[in-house]
This record gives structure tokens, sequence and C-alpha cells, in this order.
């Protein structure tokens, strides 16, 4: 970052403070155990494959145009036509907007005015997280929170495997934007990923990894959904579901979280329990519509759909993606994608 940028960025940063990192909820102070004792239930062949990708997650929202602005604005997302070209138009279903970084779609926000929202207590979505190709694109996002939303932002971590800024969108869906060091320098006791809640100085990150072309055109530095972070009743049911039946490797654990994923990432999903401790299936609201997997070949579709008849879990193919609900009406769908 040049001296022209700087002193910008560092009156924009101050309300983002190093406080905060210590005020993340969920994680402060928590350090996963680095053990995931249990045998897995399935074969090699049953796991989900490790060319596993997120793609994007539709979110049930009240104000279609508010949120259209916050994540345009602020997360600098563009619009994604029905076709999958970038446009300043809207999605050409009805009600429904797709969001992302170029063609890369990351949020799909679909018009519900009816619904109510998410009661307290309530399973459902914990945070989307999106993961950033580099620093300085994290670093330009960071800037926009700070420019258009810092009442939002709720803290940072460093988590040794990935350095991740959070924040809440106008609903109050949370956000991840996260940026993964190098798969070589992580670090792993037997199956389990090392990682950590360490500070991270939001201010810092943005002195040292803005650039100006980053800070001038965000929206043309590539970005994706990493994760999705779900809360729900009860990890070790999580774990049956997620792990035994649908085919991902248990990664971490940390008190009332469980971490998974597919191809030796350090996490596709997580489910906790911090603020949805035994919460049964949810009701219809707004928040969480869907998270959606995508996989190379329709034979992982196909071997899916065995695996979740065998565990007496109901699925039904549309056409497009298998479709069915983990045990807290999470809705969930997988494509080749």
């Amino acid at each position: 970052m040049n001296n022209a940028t700087q002193p910008e960025s560092s009156k924009i940063m101050a309300d983002l403070t190093p406080q905060q990192d210590a005020q993340l909820p969920g994680h402060a102070g928590i350090t996963p155990s680095a053990r995931v004792p249990e045998p897995h239930a399935l074969t090699n062949a049953d796991l989900l494959p490790a060319e596993l990708d997120m793609d994007a997650v539709t979110l049930y929202v009240r104000d279609l145009d508010a949120m259209v602005r916050f994540y345009t604005q602020v997360i600098a997302l563009n619009v994604i036509d029905g076709d999958g070209h970038t446009s300043a138009a809207v999605d050409k279903r009805e009600g429904i907007v797709t969001l992302g970084r170029g063609k890369t779609p990351i949020m799909v926000l679909r018009h519900e005015p009816n619904l109510p929202f998410a009661g307290q207590g309530q399973a459902g979505l914990f945070h989307t997280a999106i993961l950033f190709e580099t620093k300085a694109a994290l670093a330009a996002v960071i800037v926009r929170v700070a420019q258009h939303a810092g009442d939002l932002y709720t803290g940072s971590a460093d988590h040794l495997v990935s350095e991740a800024f959070y924040l809440n969108d106008p609903e109050g869906n949370g956000i991840e934007l996260y940026w993964d060091r190098p798969r070589d320098q992580w670090r792993w006791n037997g199956s389990s990923v090392v990682m950590d809640t360490l500070q991270l100085d939001p201010n810092d990150f943005v002195h040292t990894h803005l650039t100006e072309q980053a800070l001038n055109a965000p929206e043309l530095e590539e970005a994706k959904v990493g994760h999705v972070h779900l809360q729900v009743g009860d990890t070790r049911a999580a774990r049956q579901f997620y792990v035994d039946t649908l085919g991902f490797e248990a990664t971490s654990e940390m008190p009332g979280a469980l971490f998974v994923s597919a191809g030796g990432y350090h996490h596709h999903m997580a489910m906790n329990v911090w603020n949805s401790r035994g919460a049964g299936p949810r009701a219809s609201s707004l928040g969480l519509g869907e998270v959606s997997l995508l996989v190379p070949t329709a034979y992982e579709v196909s071997a899916l759909a065995e695996r979740l008849a065998f565990g007496g879990i109901s699925a039904h193919h549309d056409g497009a993606a298998l479709r069915f609900e983990d045990p807290w009406r999470n809705a969930i769908a997988v494509s080749v994608g």
C-alpha cells in the first residue's frame, strides 16, 4: 500500500478496534481439542470426494433491496443474472437475486417478507464464510465494512489455518470474511487440523496488505464461499449425520462444535451449539434457506442418495440437485459442479 492510501485507511479503520478481537461470539478463548477420537463409520469409497466445493448460500430475506445494497456496497459482490452473466439487473426469477464475484455465485437472496425472524436459540445459520484469494482482496472489503457498516462488525481472529473477520448483515445473518494460509503451513495432529483463536488486529492487517488496485476495484478480486457454519442442537447428532451418513471427514472438535471437510480442507462445514444447545427442528423463518454443495460427477450424487436412503433420510432429486434436510431442517442441496 502506498503512502497516498495509508493515511485514508488509517482514518477509515478507527472504528474497528483490536479490543473487538476478543469479543467474537462463540470463539473467544476456545481452543480446539485437536482430536477426533471416534472412528469413521464409512469406508473411504463412501466419503465425499476430495474435489467437493461449496456453492452459493441461499438466504430468505425480508427487505430484498436493502440486502442487495448491503452485499454490493459493503462486501463488493456483483449481481449475476439468471444466465450466469454479470448484470446490473436482478435475477430473472422474480424475488430472487444472485450475488457473487464475477460469475462465481456466493449468495442467493430470496424475498420472503412474510416469514418471521428466527427465534432465539433456534437452529440455522451461524455464518457464511467468504474466502478471498488474496490478503489484498480481503483488506479492501474490511475497509468497506469500516466505511459503511462498522456497527455490524463483531471481531477478528487468527485461526492458524486462516485469518478471519466477522460481521452480521442487516438482518442478523453472520458473515465471515477470510483468507487461507497455504496448506503446507497447516499443522495436523493425526487426523485433526490444529486451529486456534488468536488476536488479529484489523488495522495492522489493512495497513500491511491493502493495495490501491484492490481498494479501487474490489469486485475484480476473486472470492467464493469457503465454508458454512451452522447452529444445531447437538454435535454428536451432527456428527452422525454429516460424517457417518453424508461422508464428510471430521477435522477438529472444540467444546460445543464440530468441523468437517472433504479432501483435507480445514473445514467445508461446521456445526455448533453455542447459542442453540438442545434446539429441535427449525420453524420456517428468515435466514438460512439452503446450503449448496458441488461434487464432480453424477456418480457422487447417486452414491450420496443411496447413503441417505440407507440412513432413513428423505431426499429427492428435482433434476438440478439432490435435496434433503439435516436433523434440524437445515436444507442442503448437492449437485454436479
